[in-house]
């Protein structure tokens, strides 16, 4: 579980910190951009992503292994 939790709170992470990325020059990479509601909102929605991502880093690292 503790894996898990790391895993997904890093996706989290990276796909937050992609929207900026993508807002901010020509490249384009991460899923939030390809919602369709989120359109002009593409930041405040990663960024927003980002939050949850790290709780579960920081969930994920305080679980005991066993």
């Amino acid at each position: 579980m503790k894996r898990l939790l790391g895993f997904l709170g890093f996706i989290a992470v990276a796909q937050g910190a992609a929207g900026p990325v993508t807002e901010f020059s020509d490249r384009r990479v991460g899923f939030v951009r390809r919602i369709g509601f989120l359109d002009g909102r593409e930041v405040g929605a990663s960024v927003a992503l980002v939050v949850p991502g790290v709780a579960l880093v920081a969930a994920a690292g305080s679980r005991r292994s066993g």
